[in-house]
């Protein structure tokens, strides 16, 4: 059992030091290919002061003018429903116009009506 994890333990160290190998004949590779040192890097310089303040600068200005944007398109549509409300209060005064007319033009028949009724009963 114990040559068992010697061994393991042996390939392991082998596998270690070919990936160091490879690493050191290659060191042109890509962030995406170098996970850990990229990694360290970023998170290295994040810790410095000047980067981050950099950084929270930048996001608050990200911040500030999708917050303007959204004000604008918030106006806008206030805008859009201010003349809706205005279109909307002129179909109401014209079709308060109409009932009126409409009611006037009933007594005006019903007037008629009653004169008619009253002409063909003398």
């Amino acid at each position: 059992m114990t040559s068992n994890t010697v061994k393991v333990d042996e390939n392991r160290s082998k596998r270690r030091k070919e990936m160091e190998n490879e690493a050191s004949e290659s060191p042109q590779l890509s962030s995406l290919e170098r996970p850990d040192l990229a990694l360290s890097e970023s998170s290295q310089s994040l810790y410095k002061p000047e980067a981050l303040e950099k950084v929270l600068n930048d996001m608050n200005k990200e911040i500030n003018n999708l917050l303007s944007k959204y004000a604008h398109i918030l106006r806008q549509r206030a805008a859009m429903d201010a003349s809706y409300v205005q279109e909307l209060d002129g179909i109401l005064k014209e079709a308060r116009t109409i009932e009126n007319h409409l009611k006037q033009k009933r007594e005006s028949l019903r007037h008629r009506f009653t004169v008619i009724a009253n002409t063909l009963q003398s």
